[in-house]
């Protein structure tokens, strides 16, 4: 019995063994017949290798469908190992090669961590974890310490590469980067070479004539900006770093990939970035191509629509730069205050979606010639690179007197009609020798008089909004403040300041002592937009809006619609988010909206010369911020309309522009290009109202 199951058992396994063995032998002559076929195909000396081909990257468009970035054709070179090696001569080619890279101002892509120049040491730090990972199994491949010096490192890489005496250093180091790049795509699994991205054809035709052994031309794109505008916002891309490869290994992304660097070309890298093909080349020893195809096809990158409207964007970035350079030729109606205007910012968004139709800060710089003139960019005064909409936090100034009007009428310390006397000089403070004063007072030695908060709002009482925030206290103004939106993330793409509020725990963080401690003085600082209040533009335009939505306060955003690359598909469309929101009693409320309708339609109104007749109705507040570095004051305008169904609010900021009011000459021409489709503004006809 047992003797028979053995026999049955040895019987099976024997016929399992001559099965494999069948397969296999099978399976041998199919690879020995089809590798022995495709060879006979291929002449003598003929070389396959694989490219990687880069997807176009998505374009970026405004929310009318205008392209502000998009792609154009461009040129790589490329190099071939074995080509290369089988010529008589691998080093000379590539030291004239890499001499006639240096000559035209062109840097080859180089992750040889070591300085370009003597002396000689590491830049590791620079390269992705990846890349030093090559560069030490390339040192233990040779069986060289890993501890070896940069210098000696040189040393042996050109005995070892054979490197004549007689050529320069720089000559050296050049050959040495371009030997140690395709070594590596020789022992890895890395692409081809690629040694140039976007080559002009000026310089094409000079490198091709070089008539490099191994070297190709393939066709790729690269960015083109269709705008001067929006620099600050756009961004721009260049090859991935150490700390982005952490980011976008697990995205399928090589080594040498170009991404997103700064705004919105960062922040939306993942919609814009597409994947990449594979092209299998076969050339003849002679360099000639002999059959190309995909092995896997490019897929370009989707585009992105922004919630920017590009005619808005144009007229906010001049007129920005228009009151600037008026400013500082000519002062505020002609005195000095405002001759020592350094920047500011617009923005401009929507106000029951958060979207952020214009943002700009100046001064500003161009972004087709970014790195032709990063140099000089730098050297400009005023930081052109720093973007003042989102990341210059303010002292707010007078426009932050709403925040004080919610909180004192919500609060039950006052009445819409609640009448408090301005005496110019607020001395309830005078026992510790602190009187706030009246601008009115301090400028005309005038007062206003018995007035309401809707009146306060208009002319900008600073006594009235003193006295109201003692009667308020500091932390019902500052829960108000809070969930407006001020001192908190905007929720919009970019990189944001989150500012800070005054309160007693800001102040706690900010001093030591007897500094440190939170007095009656400093609620009513607070309250008129000083103290320690500090909001960056986009969280002052997050504010307004939040008002003018009686309290829903929706995240700002940039993002519109994503579109497939062939605009055949919807991908993802935007829909408001709310951040916060906050219970604004009707009366509250209907004090805000009639004061800053007086500031715009009444005689003593502070925006009365430029919007008492304006067909829309208007909300306007202007505000005058000290800041502590000496100059003329920093200038705050906001305003938003129509006043009884508000749909765009407008922020303007300026860095000692001396006086709120005369902002508001920035943004009259938007709201005309804004409203004149509807036919309430006649000034800017064509212009659509945005979709």
């Amino acid at each position: 019995m047992n003797q028979h199951k053995f026999s049955v058992r040895v019987g099976a396994l024997m016929a399992l063994i001559v099965v494999m063995l069948g397969i296999f032998l099978g399976t041998m002559y199919n690879i020995q017949i089809t590798k022995a076929q495709d060879n006979d195909a291929l002449p003598p000396g003929a070389t396959t290798y694989y490219t990687r081909i880069p997807a176009a990257r998505g374009q970026i468009l405004d929310r009318n469908g205008t392209v502000l970035v998009g792609n154009q054709a461009a040129f790589s070179l490329s190099i071939v190992n074995e080509v290369l090696f089988n010529s008589s001569d691998p080093n000379e080619s590539l030291r004239k090669l890499a001499n006639m890279c240096d000559s035209l101002g062109l840097e080859f892509i180089d992750h040889l961590p070591v300085t370009k120049e003597k002396p000689y040491r590491y830049i590791t730090d620079q390269f992705s974890s990846k890349w030093n990972g090559y560069f030490t199994d390339f040192l233990i491949e040779r069986e060289w310490d890993t501890d070896i010096s940069a210098p000696q490192l040189v040393r042996y890489l050109k005995d070892r590469y054979n490197i004549p005496d007689t050529w320069t250093e720089a000559e050296a180091r050049r050959v040495i980067s371009l030997r140690y790049e395709l070594h590596l795509r020789y022992t890895t699994n890395l692409p081809i070479y690629t040694l140039l991205n976007d080559v002009n054809a000026s310089d094409l035709a000079s490198l091709t004539e070089l008539n490099t052994p191994g070297v190709v031309v393939n066709t790729t794109t690269t960015r083109v900006y269709n705008t001067d505008y929006a620099a600050h916002i756009l961004g721009y891309i260049g090859l991935m770093n150490a700390e982005e490869w952490e980011t976008y290994k697990n995205h399928d992304y090589t080594m040498d990939a170009y991404v997103g660097k700064t705004g919105l070309e960062e922040a939306f890298e993942l919609e814009l970035h597409g994947t990449d093909g594979l092209l299998k080349t076969t050339i003849s020893e002679e360099g000639t191509i002999l059959e190309e195809s995909y092995v896997e096809e490019p897929i370009a990158g989707n585009n992105v629509e922004l919630t920017i409207d590009l005619n808005l964007q144009q007229l906010a970035e001049d007129g920005l730069e228009d009151m600037v350079l008026n400013l500082r030729e000519n002062g505020l109606n002609g005195t000095d205050s405002g001759k020592d205007v350094e920047g500011g910012a617009v923005v401009v968004m929507s106000v029951k979606t958060g979207e952020v139709l214009a943002c700009c800060s100046y001064p500003t710089y161009d972004l087709s010639t970014y790195f032709e003139n990063y140099n000089s960019i730098l050297e400009q005064d005023f930081d052109p690179l720093y973007n003042r909409a989102l990341q210059a936090p303010y002292p707010p100034g007078s426009i932050f007197k709403m925040v004080t009007t919610v909180a004192a009428i919500d609060s039950g310390a006052i009445e819409p009609h609640t009448y408090i006397y301005d005496k110019g000089i607020y001395d309830r403070f005078k026992d510790v020798a602190y009187y706030p004063r009246c601008m009115l007072w301090t400028t005309q030695g005038m007062t206003h008089g018995s007035i309401n908060v809707m009146e306060a709002l208009a002319v900008s009482c600073n006594y009235y909004f003193y006295e109201a925030a003692w009667m308020t206290g500091m932390d019902a103004i500052d829960n108000v403040s809070k969930s407006l939106g001020l001192g908190e993330h905007t929720g919009v793409e970019l990189y944001e300041s989150v500012g800070r509020r005054a309160n007693a725990e800001t102040k706690k963080e900010l001093y030591d002592g007897e500094s440190q401690y939170w007095y009656g003085g400093d609620t009513v600082s607070a309250a008129i937009g000083q103290s320690e209040n500090r909001f960056t533009p986009m969280q002052i335009c997050s504010y307004i809006c939040a008002l003018a939505n009686k309290g829903t306060r929706y995240e700002a955003t940039f993002l519109r619609r994503v579109i497939s690359n062939d605009y055949q598909e919807l991908l993802f469309e935007n829909t408001p988010t709310v951040a916060s929101q906050l219970a604004i009693s009707d009366k509250a409320y209907q004090a805000c909206i009639d004061g800053m309708k007086m500031a715009t339609n009444s005689p003593i109104g502070t925006s009365y010369s430029l919007f008492y007749n304006y067909p829309v109705s208007v909300c306007a507040k202007t505000g005058t911020a000290e800041h502590g570095s000496g100059g003329s004051d920093n200038a705050s305008f906001v305003i938003f309309a129509p006043a009884d169904d508000p749909q765009i609010a407008i922020t303007i900021y300026l860095e000692k522009g001396a006086q709120g009011g005369n902002l508001g000459h920035i943004a009259r021409p938007i709201l005309d290009a804004y409203f004149s489709a509807s036919g309430a503004v006649d000034m800017l006809p064509g212009e659509n109202l945005l979709r």
